[in-house]
């Protein structure tokens, strides 16, 4: 293996551990990512003339450290606030790597140092999605439908209240998991997303959805007795069920209606009802659950051969009741044109909140087009078609939209 593979498999193995080592050494996150692009950068010139170390994650780890010290000594000469912190006991990296914790995942556990409840919630979502999920900036205000430079400015903000006061990234005890609970969940709810958005798992954020398989379902096992654990990792494994169901034999994705069903996991679709059983044992219902029992009714078309939208509709309507969001509006929209007719399902998406942000999601112009298509405005649907294929949709969704536009324009 050359040097620049192993400095790939170095970085998508440990590059997450070792950036939030840095901000829990330095309590900056800007510092932390500058010096660990350094080290990378460092590690391409040094591999190829010397060759890789034998611990290539260690190496990266103390030359990043070492740029991170000398930026620090050279913001004291400039006269700023910062003052080198005194070398840690023991190290830092060695805490996360070697010492017990009642979170046993590394990941898991930098997730939750991470959702520091002294920021916003939406700040500290934004900011691990970035530092441990690898997300970029653009992905991420995706995900809250905000504009690139907006989100920018909320993660440039959240960085310097890390660094203004100095705020300690410390692995939590399990008496301080509740306050930072709900930010877990939504970040792995968010990084799972921004994986299924592409169908055939080719993207940037493709290793996320089985790694926030993996990781709900260890939150599960560490907290049995929260029902919304176990329904968000009820709806992951559901989701993740029609993985093989998600693509045609020309690439194309599958719309959820139209998947051929014996393809979907029967082990996760069974895992998941447990799940979902042992949450409605604990008597606390909430928005996962909800979610959780949505994609359910989706999977029980599997048994029954039809798929219940009525009962989707209910579920969409007790969803947006407890947590109002136009993307939830938009997919109920498109579950009220199969349980009563597309009119009404049109009329239900005009109705939908802040149109003005949804423009620029994939989903809201499909389901514009397919909308404004079952109801005969062919012109209105191939122009949101349009707009849906200049917002570059990955490969399967693009090819879906184009054969949609090809029947519409016969």
């Amino acid at each position: 293996m050359g040097p620049e593979a192993i400095l790939d498999e170095a970085v998508r193995e440990a590059g997450d551990r070792i950036r939030a080592a840095l901000a829990m050494r330095f309590r900056d996150l800007d510092m932390a990512e500058e010096a660990f692009a350094f080290a990378s950068l460092r590690a391409v010139e040094t591999w190829r003339r010397d060759g890789a170390p034998r611990n290539p994650a260690a190496w990266l780890y103390a030359v990043a450290r070492r740029r991170a010290f000398d930026i620090g000594r050279r913001a004291k000469v400039r006269g700023a606030a910062m003052h080198d912190p005194p070398e840690p006991e023991p190290d830092p990296e060695t805490i996360l790597v070697a010492a017990f914790e009642p979170i046993p995942d590394e990941r898991l556990r930098l997730i939750f140092v991470c959702c520091h409840p002294a920021l916003a919630p939406e700040a500290r979502i934004a900011l691990t999605l970035r530092t441990l999920c690898g997300l970029s900036v653009e992905r991420i205000a995706r995900a809250w439908l905000a504009s690139e430079t907006a989100m920018l400015q909320r993660l440039t903000r959240a960085k310097r209240k890390i660094r203004q006061a100095r705020i300690r990234f410390e692995i939590p005890g399990p008496d301080a998991w509740g306050e930072r609970l709900e930010a877990v969940l939504a970040t792995l709810e968010i990084a799972y997303a921004q994986a299924y958005e592409d169908a055939a798992g080719r993207s940037d954020a493709a290793e996320l959805a089985g790694e926030t398989l993996r990781l709900s379902g260890l939150l599960a096992e560490l907290l049995p007795a929260e029902p919304e654990v176990l329904g968000l990792a009820a709806l992951i494994r559901l989701a993740e069920s029609r993985r093989p169901a998600r693509l045609d034999r020309a690439g194309a994705a599958v719309p959820l209606s139209e998947q051929d069903v014996t393809l979907w996991d029967g082990e996760l679709i069974a895992q998941a009802v447990g799940l979902m059983r042992r949450a409605a044992g604990i008597g606390r219902s909430g928005p996962y659950q909800l979610m959780a029992a949505i994609h359910a009714a989706h999977a029980s078309r599997l048994e029954t051969g039809v798929t219940p939208w009525s009962d989707i509709v209910a579920l969409y309507d007790a969803l947006l009741t407890v947590r109002p969001s136009p993307l939830a509006q938009v997919n109920r929209a498109v579950a009220v044109a199969e349980a009563e007719s597309a009119e009404a399902g049109l009329a239900a998406l005009t109705a939908v909140a802040s149109p003005e942000r949804l423009v620029a999601w994939l989903p809201y112009q499909a389901a514009r087009a397919g909308l404004f298509a079952k109801v005969g405005r062919e012109d209105e649907a191939i122009s949101a078609l349009h707009a849906a294929l200049a917002l570059h949709p990955p490969p399967a969704e693009r090819l879906f939209l184009e054969q949609r536009l090809a029947a519409l324009s016969r």
